[in-house]
C-alpha cells in the first residue's frame, strides 16, 4: 500500500505544482529551462504512475464496504461518458467544451467516482479518492488561476462531434476488454 501512496501523491503534486507555487515553477522553468522542466514533469509523472501500477499491484485488498450491485452498470456508464469527456478535451472546438469548462478532469472524476461505486476494498478506495479529490482541487485551481470562464466558439460539424463519442466508445471498450492486463481485475470473461 505505501507504494500506491507514494505513486499518489507524486502523481498529485507534480500535477498540482505548478497551479499551487507559480512562482517556483516559473523559477524552475527559468533556470533549467521549459524543454527541461517539461522532461523532469513527463519523468516525475511517469514515476508516479509505474508506482501506482506496481503499488496497485503488490497490495492486497481489504474489503471496506460493500458496493450496491445494483449500480454496477451504472458505474460502467460513468466510466463510458467520463472516456467521451477525456476525448472531448483533445479535439478543438467541441460542444462539450461549451458545456463543460474542465472536461479531461470531469471525465477523470467521473471514472474514479464510478469506480468507487463499483469497488469496496482498501486500494480502490485509497486510489480512486485520491483521484477525484485531486481532480476537484485541479478544477478549482485552475479556475482561481485563469478567472472567468469564456467559453470557446463552437464551430465542430457534427460529425467531428460523433467522431468523439466514437473515439470515447472506443477507447472504453479497449480498456474493458484488457482492463485484466491494465489492473489485474477483470471485468469480462472472468
Amino acid at each position: 500500500m505505501m507504494l500506491l501512496l507514494i505513486g499518489l501523491t507524486l502523481w498529485a503534486g507534480v500535477h498540482l505544482f505548478p497551479s499551487l507555487l507559480p512562482q517556483m515553477r516559473d523559477g524552475l522553468v527559468k533556470r533549467i529551462g521549459d524543454g527541461p522542466y517539461q522532461g523532469l514533469f513527463a519523468l516525475l509523472i511517469l514515476t508516479g504512475v509505474i508506482l501506482i501500477v506496481f503499488g496497485w499491484r503488490g497490495t492486497v485488498p481489504t474489503q471496506v464496504y460493500a458496493p450496491p450491485a445494483g449500480l454496477r452498470h451504472a458505474a460502467m456508464l460513468l466510466v463510458v461518458i467520463g472516456f467521451i469527456l477525456m476525448a472531448a478535451a483533445s479535439f478543438p472546438r467541441t460542444r462539450v467544451k461549451r458545456l463543460i469548462r474542465h472536461p479531461q478532469l470531469t471525465g477523470v472524476l467521473l471514472w474514479a467516482l464510478a469506480h468507487l461505486l463499483a469497488n469496496g476494498d482498501s486500494r480502490s478506495l485509497l486510489l480512486f479518492s485520491v483521484m477525484a479529490i485531486w481532480t476537484v482541487i485541479s478544477m478549482l485551481l485552475i479556475n482561481r488561476r485563469d478567472g472567468d470562464w469564456i467559453k470557446p466558439e463552437t464551430t465542430m460539424a457534427w460529425y467531428g462531434e460523433l467522431l468523439v463519442v466514437v473515439v470515447g466508445v472506443g477507447i472504453a471498450a479497449l480498456v474493458l476488454r484488457f482492463h485484466v492486463h491494465l489492473a489485474g481485475v477483470p471485468l469480462i470473461g472472468g
